[in-house]
């Protein structure tokens, strides 16, 4: 394959960057009209959550379906057909007269990122095969990965409060036709010999959903729901038979020999803490805007834009840093600059200044991530084998979804343990809620020191194997 003009590179990584913008965004972009579907359609308050979580259920646990499906069948095939029931899903929850539809429709949108996210990563390698012009599509595709959240925020309520909740769903429609039409001038990989082991795909398929499920659930209902544990303890049984079918079979779903690459390996621990600390913080200083400085959805997606201005600095200096040294000492640094962080916000008051305070620490945390995701999408996916780069993609998106409902769970809990014990049980509610605030983001700033001392000791000091004839992949028919 030859290396595009500048030109000719434009669109293809246009599609690459909206199809990962369009995915993350819906994870945020519906929370803000969740209350106008509630009035609307008469949502039960107990079904009102799943509008939200069954995308993310569906997209965590069919990632590594998604990216092997990708590796067999042609990773642009899959990735079309993924954005395809995208499309259709949004369309089919922008029309949804019950609780019922719009919970169906979010699954089918989950469905679709699931094959459309690991595939976009993959195609990565086989469409730029120059080393800088890689680079480059990995800094926009790691950029939209925080982006996204923030441009949820900010659309959901512009869209909520002008055109009607359901335009939250609408707005997909075109943009993922025009990324489906643009999905045409990507580089698809030849498709290679074999076959998705069903047995492997059920228990896979199933561990991941149990696991999700049961990350959810203790992110709404506390970290001692015993249904929550007990879906984790399933999901434990259901993941050490995939694993042990996995080592026999002859078409695994999942390679193990992905892991024999200790640097690779390290790259997906330690995605799984990094994400668990900013995307946690996320979900507590919102929280922290909305119900102690009273800020409305629309003025609390305005306050991230710091954030979003962080990620993009952060993955598009990332590069120049890899060029210079190794994966391992950009992923500590971004490890310890959102640490740090996430300390600096542990300090809130019901009194914080968000411009002396809140703004420039969220600047500085999405700095941190987007050097770490940065240098661990390199460390994980450059120098793989041209047949296991879409579930090597798909392992790497799985570790960083799951650390995202892990921090959001776990820092819920321990905000919600402390602001309701017995030791603030005499203080105002205000006080009482900065207190658990304080609490969760300083349990934030320990994952991220961890996540630090992890890439520390498990990735290489050597950068991956870029060789660029690897990833020089031939064109599907």
């Amino acid at each position: 394959m030859s290396e595009r003009t500048t030109t000719g590179s434009l669109i293809p990584l246009l599609v690459i960057a909206t199809a990962q913008l369009m995915l993350v965004l819906d994870d945020s972009i519906v929370n803000i009209a969740l209350p106008t579907i509630q009035r609307e359609l008469g949502v039960d308050p107990v079904h009102l959550p799943w509008i939200v979580n069954a995308y993310i259920v569906a997209f965590g646990a069919l990632l590594l379906l998604g990216g092997r499906v990708g590796d067999l069948w042609g990773r642009r095939r899959s990735l079309q057909l993924g954005l395809a029931l995208f499309v259709l899903g949004s369309l089919a929850g922008g029309l949804g007269q019950s609780a019922d539809m719009l919970i169906l429709a979010r699954a089918a949108q989950g469905v679709g990122a699931a094959l459309t996210a690991p595939n976009a990563l993959a195609l990565i390698t086989s469409t730029f095969a120059e080393r800088k012009t890689r680079d480059s599509a990995l800094a926009l595709y790691g950029a939209m990965s925080g982006l996204g959240i923030v441009v949820g925020l900010l659309l959901g309520g512009v869209l909520t409060d002008t055109l009607g909740w359901r335009w939250v769903f609408f707005i997909n429609v075109p943009i993922g036709l025009l990324v489906l039409l643009g999905s045409r001038t990507l580089v698809a990989a030849d498709t290679h010999r074999g076959q998705v082991g069903a047995l492997g795909a059920a228990l896979g398929t199933g561990g991941m959903v149990a696991l999700v499920y049961a990350i959810t659930r203790l992110g709404e209902d506390g970290l001692t729901d015993p249904f929550a544990l007990s879906l984790l303890g399933g999901a434990t049984l259901l993941l050490v038979a995939f694993v042990l079918t996995q080592a026999r079979s002859r078409h695994p779903l999942l390679p193990l020999a992905l892991f024999h690459d200790r640097n690779r390996t390290g790259a997906y621990l330690t995605m799984l803490l990094l994400a668990i600390g900013p995307m946690g913080t996320f979900y507590v200083i919102t929280l922290h805007l909305q119900q102690v400085q009273g800020f409305t959805p629309l003025q609390t997606g305005a306050a991230w834009l710091p954030f979003a201005a962080g990620i993009v600095l952060g993955a598009g200096t990332a590069p120049q840093l890899l060029l210079q040294v190794a994966p391992r000492y950009v992923a500590v640094l971004g490890a310890l600059l959102s640490a740090g962080a996430a300390f600096w916000l542990s300090a809130i008051s019901t009194d914080t200044s968000y411009w002396l305070h809140l703004a420039p620490a969220m600047l500085v945390l999405a700095i941190g991530f987007g050097f770490g995701v940065m240098a661990l999408t390199q460390a994980a996916v450059y120098g793989v084998d041209p047949d296991k780069a879409g579930i090597a993609s798909a392992v790497l998106n799985s570790a960083q979804q799951i650390g995202v409902a892990l921090g959001l769970a776990i820092l819920a809990g321990v905000a919600a343990t402390v602001a309701g014990s017995p030791e603030h049980a005499d203080a105002d509610r205000t006080t009482a809620l900065v207190a658990g605030y304080s609490t969760a983001l300083t349990v934030a700033g320990a994952m991220l020191l961890a996540a630090a001392a992890l890439g520390l000791t498990a990735l290489s000091p050597r950068a991956p194997d870029v060789n660029e004839a690897e990833l020089a992949v031939p064109v599907d028919a």
